[in-house]
Protein backbone atom coordinates (compact mmCIF):
# COMPACT_ATOMS: atom_id res chain seq x y z
CA UNK A 1 0.00 0.00 0.00
CA UNK A 2 2.66 2.13 0.87
CA UNK A 3 5.03 1.47 -2.22
CA UNK A 4 1.82 2.21 -4.20
CA UNK A 5 1.00 5.44 -2.70
CA UNK A 6 4.88 6.17 -3.39
CA UNK A 7 4.50 5.28 -6.82
CA UNK A 8 1.53 7.79 -7.08
CA UNK A 9 3.16 10.57 -5.93
CA UNK A 10 6.16 10.16 -7.84
CA UNK A 11 3.98 9.68 -10.96
CA UNK A 12 2.02 13.42 -10.03
CA UNK A 13 5.24 15.11 -9.37
CA UNK A 14 6.41 13.64 -12.99
CA UNK A 15 3.33 15.47 -14.33
CA UNK A 16 3.90 18.53 -12.73
CA UNK A 17 7.24 18.55 -13.90
CA UNK A 18 5.98 18.01 -17.34
CA UNK A 19 3.77 20.59 -17.23
CA UNK A 20 5.90 23.22 -15.63
CA UNK A 21 8.61 22.56 -18.57
CA UNK A 22 6.02 22.73 -21.31
CA UNK A 23 4.86 25.67 -19.72
CA UNK A 24 8.29 27.44 -19.97
CA UNK A 25 8.77 25.91 -23.58
CA UNK A 26 5.28 27.82 -24.40
CA UNK A 27 6.69 30.37 -22.57
CA UNK A 28 10.24 31.01 -24.74
CA UNK A 29 8.47 30.13 -27.76
CA UNK A 30 5.87 33.07 -27.58
CA UNK A 31 9.10 35.50 -26.10
CA UNK A 32 10.50 34.30 -29.05
CA UNK A 33 7.68 35.28 -31.41
CA UNK A 34 7.34 38.01 -30.19
CA UNK A 35 10.74 39.83 -29.96
CA UNK A 36 10.83 38.54 -33.90
CA UNK A 37 8.24 40.60 -34.50
CA UNK A 38 9.76 43.55 -32.81
CA UNK A 39 12.80 42.91 -34.82
CA UNK A 40 11.59 42.43 -38.06
CA UNK A 41 9.90 45.71 -37.72
CA UNK A 42 12.91 47.75 -36.57
CA UNK A 43 15.08 46.19 -39.71
CA UNK A 44 12.58 47.01 -41.81
CA UNK A 45 12.44 50.81 -40.63
CA UNK A 46 16.13 50.74 -40.43
CA UNK A 47 16.88 48.90 -43.91
CA UNK A 48 14.26 51.62 -45.51
CA UNK A 49 15.14 54.65 -43.81
CA UNK A 50 19.13 53.95 -43.73
CA UNK A 51 19.85 56.39 -46.56
CA UNK A 52 18.50 59.35 -44.75
CA UNK A 53 19.58 58.66 -41.70
CA UNK A 54 22.91 61.69 -41.82
CA UNK A 55 23.07 65.08 -40.84
CA UNK A 56 21.05 66.93 -42.90
CA UNK A 57 17.84 64.77 -41.93
CA UNK A 58 18.76 66.13 -38.51
CA UNK A 59 19.31 69.48 -39.14
CA UNK A 60 16.88 70.29 -42.49
CA UNK A 61 13.65 71.76 -42.11
CA UNK A 62 10.72 70.30 -43.49
CA UNK A 63 10.45 70.82 -47.04
CA UNK A 64 8.08 69.21 -50.45
CA UNK A 65 11.21 68.05 -51.44
CA UNK A 66 11.54 64.84 -50.01
CA UNK A 67 15.91 64.79 -50.29
CA UNK A 68 16.05 67.48 -48.77
CA UNK A 69 13.59 67.50 -46.32
CA UNK A 70 14.32 67.36 -42.15
CA UNK A 71 13.22 66.50 -39.13
CA UNK A 72 14.80 69.57 -37.10
CA UNK A 73 11.53 71.49 -36.02
CA UNK A 74 9.78 67.79 -35.36
CA UNK A 75 12.35 66.70 -32.88
CA UNK A 76 12.74 70.02 -31.32
CA UNK A 77 9.32 69.72 -30.73
CA UNK A 78 9.07 66.47 -29.59
CA UNK A 79 12.11 67.43 -26.48
CA UNK A 80 10.29 70.68 -26.00
CA UNK A 81 6.55 69.59 -25.62
CA UNK A 82 7.75 66.57 -23.73
CA UNK A 83 9.66 68.71 -21.46
CA UNK A 84 6.48 70.36 -20.72
CA UNK A 85 4.56 67.56 -20.21
CA UNK A 86 7.11 65.73 -17.53
CA UNK A 87 7.27 68.89 -15.88
CA UNK A 88 3.38 68.94 -14.97
CA UNK A 89 2.81 65.49 -14.67
CA UNK A 90 5.58 63.93 -12.78
CA UNK A 91 5.04 66.68 -9.77
CA UNK A 92 1.87 66.74 -9.89
CA UNK A 93 0.89 62.50 -10.16
CA UNK A 94 3.69 61.89 -7.01
CA UNK A 95 2.17 64.41 -5.29
CA UNK A 96 -1.33 62.72 -5.64
CA UNK A 97 -0.33 59.39 -5.68
CA UNK A 98 1.39 60.40 -2.33
CA UNK A 99 -1.70 62.22 -0.77
CA UNK A 100 -4.46 59.29 -1.17
CA UNK A 101 -1.74 56.68 0.07
CA UNK A 102 -0.50 58.93 2.80
CA UNK A 103 -2.93 61.29 3.93
CA UNK A 104 -6.02 60.96 2.20
CA UNK A 105 -8.81 59.40 4.94
CA UNK A 106 -10.79 55.91 3.78
CA UNK A 107 -14.24 56.87 2.59
CA UNK A 108 -16.98 57.16 -0.13
CA UNK A 109 -15.34 60.45 -1.53
CA UNK A 110 -11.56 58.87 -1.96
CA UNK A 111 -13.24 55.90 -3.27
CA UNK A 112 -14.76 58.10 -5.65
CA UNK A 113 -11.25 59.35 -6.75
CA UNK A 114 -9.40 56.07 -7.05
CA UNK A 115 -12.43 54.79 -9.40
CA UNK A 116 -12.17 57.70 -11.41
CA UNK A 117 -8.13 57.87 -11.65
CA UNK A 118 -8.47 54.14 -12.43
CA UNK A 119 -11.12 54.75 -15.58
CA UNK A 120 -9.14 57.91 -16.78
CA UNK A 121 -6.28 55.98 -17.64
CA UNK A 122 -8.28 53.81 -20.14
CA UNK A 123 -10.03 56.45 -21.90
CA UNK A 124 -8.94 57.20 -25.63
CA UNK A 125 -6.32 59.71 -26.07
CA UNK A 126 -8.54 61.67 -28.82
CA UNK A 127 -11.10 62.51 -25.71
CA UNK A 128 -7.74 63.84 -24.10
CA UNK A 129 -7.51 66.00 -27.19
CA UNK A 130 -10.86 67.77 -27.40
CA UNK A 131 -11.15 68.23 -23.59
CA UNK A 132 -7.79 70.02 -24.21
CA UNK A 133 -9.00 72.13 -26.94
CA UNK A 134 -12.29 73.38 -25.26
CA UNK A 135 -9.92 73.80 -21.92
CA UNK A 136 -6.42 74.83 -22.46
CA UNK A 137 -6.83 76.14 -26.22
CA UNK A 138 -10.24 78.43 -25.95
CA UNK A 139 -10.71 79.35 -22.55
CA UNK A 140 -7.22 79.82 -21.18
CA UNK A 141 -6.09 81.16 -24.40
CA UNK A 142 -3.26 79.27 -24.85
CA UNK A 143 -3.67 78.90 -28.66
CA UNK A 144 -1.91 75.88 -30.79
CA UNK A 145 1.22 76.33 -28.60
CA UNK A 146 3.97 74.23 -27.01
CA UNK A 147 2.13 74.79 -23.83
CA UNK A 148 -1.31 73.55 -24.66
CA UNK A 149 0.16 70.39 -25.87
CA UNK A 150 2.66 69.79 -23.03
CA UNK A 151 -0.77 70.09 -20.67
CA UNK A 152 -2.56 68.06 -22.95
CA UNK A 153 -0.15 65.18 -22.49
CA UNK A 154 0.35 65.81 -19.17
CA UNK A 155 -3.46 65.04 -18.49
CA UNK A 156 -2.93 61.90 -20.53
CA UNK A 157 -0.67 60.69 -18.52
CA UNK A 158 -1.60 61.79 -14.79
CA UNK A 159 -3.30 58.76 -14.22
CA UNK A 160 -0.73 56.36 -14.90
CA UNK A 161 1.63 58.45 -12.90
CA UNK A 162 -0.95 58.34 -10.03
CA UNK A 163 -1.59 54.28 -10.14
CA UNK A 164 2.33 53.85 -10.30
CA UNK A 165 3.09 56.10 -7.77
CA UNK A 166 0.29 54.21 -5.16
CA UNK A 167 1.98 51.06 -6.27
CA UNK A 168 5.24 51.79 -5.41
CA UNK A 169 4.05 53.29 -2.17
CA UNK A 170 2.10 49.84 -0.77
CA UNK A 171 5.23 48.26 -1.76
CA UNK A 172 7.09 49.42 1.10
CA UNK A 173 7.30 47.20 4.31
CA UNK A 174 5.12 49.20 7.52
CA UNK A 175 7.77 48.55 9.17
CA UNK A 176 9.29 51.77 7.57
CA UNK A 177 7.12 54.31 8.70
CA UNK A 178 6.41 52.45 12.22
CA UNK A 179 10.55 52.96 12.37
CA UNK A 180 10.51 57.01 11.59
CA UNK A 181 7.97 57.73 13.64
CA UNK A 182 8.77 55.93 16.61
CA UNK A 183 11.86 58.39 16.83
CA UNK A 184 9.84 61.03 16.05
CA UNK A 185 9.56 61.91 13.03
CA UNK A 186 6.40 63.69 11.19
CA UNK A 187 4.05 62.36 8.53
CA UNK A 188 6.09 64.69 6.12
CA UNK A 189 9.74 63.86 7.39
CA UNK A 190 8.45 60.04 7.20
CA UNK A 191 7.34 60.72 3.19
CA UNK A 192 10.31 62.68 2.11
CA UNK A 193 12.77 61.00 3.82
CA UNK A 194 11.96 57.42 3.71
CA UNK A 195 8.54 57.25 1.71
CA UNK A 196 9.67 58.85 -1.49
CA UNK A 197 13.01 57.73 -1.56
CA UNK A 198 12.26 54.01 -1.49
CA UNK A 199 9.37 54.55 -4.10
CA UNK A 200 11.17 56.05 -6.45
CA UNK A 201 12.37 53.20 -8.45
CA UNK A 202 9.02 52.40 -8.67
CA UNK A 203 7.47 55.51 -9.54
CA UNK A 204 10.20 55.95 -12.72
CA UNK A 205 8.79 53.44 -14.07
CA UNK A 206 5.29 54.29 -14.54
CA UNK A 207 6.96 57.78 -15.20
CA UNK A 208 8.72 56.22 -17.99
CA UNK A 209 5.95 54.01 -19.69
CA UNK A 210 3.68 57.59 -19.31
CA UNK A 211 6.39 59.47 -21.06
CA UNK A 212 6.47 57.10 -23.79
CA UNK A 213 3.18 56.59 -24.04
CA UNK A 214 2.98 60.68 -24.56
CA UNK A 215 5.80 60.66 -27.14
CA UNK A 216 4.08 58.23 -29.97
CA UNK A 217 0.41 60.09 -29.11
CA UNK A 218 -1.10 61.86 -32.68
CA UNK A 219 -4.84 62.44 -31.46
CA UNK A 220 -4.66 64.75 -29.36
CA UNK A 221 -1.72 66.62 -30.69
CA UNK A 222 -3.63 66.83 -33.97
CA UNK A 223 -6.60 68.15 -32.54
CA UNK A 224 -5.25 71.01 -30.77
CA UNK A 225 -3.99 72.05 -34.04
CA UNK A 226 -0.50 71.30 -34.53
CA UNK A 227 1.25 72.19 -37.66
CA UNK A 228 2.03 69.63 -40.24
CA UNK A 229 4.07 71.51 -42.21
CA UNK A 230 6.12 73.86 -40.03
CA UNK A 231 9.95 75.30 -41.34
CA UNK A 232 11.33 77.66 -38.28
CA UNK A 233 11.98 76.63 -34.37
CA UNK A 234 10.39 78.17 -31.02
CA UNK A 235 12.10 81.42 -30.17
CA UNK A 236 15.79 80.63 -27.90
CA UNK A 237 15.61 82.55 -24.56
CA UNK A 238 16.77 85.82 -24.66
CA UNK A 239 17.79 85.78 -28.29
CA UNK A 240 17.16 88.72 -31.07
CA UNK A 241 13.78 88.31 -32.63
CA UNK A 242 13.29 88.75 -36.44
CA UNK A 243 10.72 92.59 -35.32
CA UNK A 244 14.04 93.83 -33.24
CA UNK A 245 12.78 92.61 -29.68
CA UNK A 246 14.46 90.05 -27.54
CA UNK A 247 12.90 86.97 -27.01
CA UNK A 248 11.43 85.86 -23.22
CA UNK A 249 12.66 82.99 -20.80
CA UNK A 250 9.24 80.99 -21.77
CA UNK A 251 8.52 82.97 -25.13
CA UNK A 252 8.85 79.12 -26.43
CA UNK A 253 6.21 77.68 -24.85
CA UNK A 254 3.46 79.79 -26.88
CA UNK A 255 5.27 79.01 -29.97
CA UNK A 256 3.60 77.10 -32.73
CA UNK A 257 5.10 73.80 -33.26
CA UNK A 258 5.04 69.92 -35.28
CA UNK A 259 5.87 66.88 -33.61
CA UNK A 260 7.52 63.61 -34.48
CA UNK A 261 3.87 61.38 -34.89
CA UNK A 262 2.84 64.03 -37.05
CA UNK A 263 5.95 64.47 -39.30
CA UNK A 264 5.40 60.81 -40.06
CA UNK A 265 2.11 60.53 -40.45
CA UNK A 266 2.51 63.59 -42.94
CA UNK A 267 4.69 62.17 -45.00
CA UNK A 268 3.20 58.48 -45.36
CA UNK A 269 0.12 60.32 -46.51
CA UNK A 270 2.40 61.65 -49.55
CA UNK A 271 1.62 60.03 -52.57
CA UNK A 272 5.95 59.71 -53.46
CA UNK A 273 7.65 57.23 -52.10
CA UNK A 274 10.76 58.96 -51.56
CA UNK A 275 8.27 60.11 -48.49
CA UNK A 276 7.98 56.90 -47.12
CA UNK A 277 11.49 56.48 -46.76
CA UNK A 278 11.86 59.52 -44.72
CA UNK A 279 8.89 58.29 -42.81
CA UNK A 280 10.73 55.23 -42.19
CA UNK A 281 13.85 56.89 -41.09
CA UNK A 282 11.83 59.36 -38.72
CA UNK A 283 9.88 56.28 -37.01
CA UNK A 284 13.66 54.72 -36.69
CA UNK A 285 14.89 58.07 -35.10
CA UNK A 286 11.56 58.16 -32.52
CA UNK A 287 11.95 54.58 -31.74
CA UNK A 288 15.44 55.46 -30.77
CA UNK A 289 14.16 58.15 -28.46
CA UNK A 290 11.85 56.34 -26.79
CA UNK A 291 14.68 53.35 -26.05
CA UNK A 292 16.94 56.34 -24.53
CA UNK A 293 14.38 57.60 -22.47
CA UNK A 294 13.66 53.31 -21.32
CA UNK A 295 17.33 52.89 -20.28
CA UNK A 296 18.02 56.10 -18.92
CA UNK A 297 14.89 55.43 -16.55
CA UNK A 298 16.38 51.61 -16.00
CA UNK A 299 19.76 53.16 -15.30
CA UNK A 300 18.40 55.65 -12.87
CA UNK A 301 16.00 52.57 -11.39
CA UNK A 302 19.22 50.45 -10.49
CA UNK A 303 21.45 53.36 -9.19
CA UNK A 304 18.38 54.42 -6.75
CA UNK A 305 18.09 50.78 -5.54
CA UNK A 306 21.57 50.35 -5.36
CA UNK A 307 21.60 53.16 -2.86
CA UNK A 308 18.56 52.33 -0.92
CA UNK A 309 19.27 50.06 2.16
CA UNK A 310 16.35 48.41 3.96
Amino acid sequence: MQAQNTQRIRALIARGKLKDTLFAALGVICLGIGLLVIFALVADMAMKGFERLNLDFFTNFASRRATQAGILSAWVGSLLVMLVTALTAVPLGVAAGLYLEEYAKRNWITEIIEINITNLAAVPSIVYGLLALGIFVYTFGFGQSILSAGLTLALLILPIVIVATREAIRAIPAMIREGSMAVGATRWQTCRYHIVPYAMPGILTGVIIGLARAIGETAPIITIGALTFIAFLPPVPFSALPDGGTAGLFDWVMSPFTVMPIQIFNWTSRPDPAFEVNAAAAGFVLMAMVLTMNAVAIWLRYKLRKNIKW
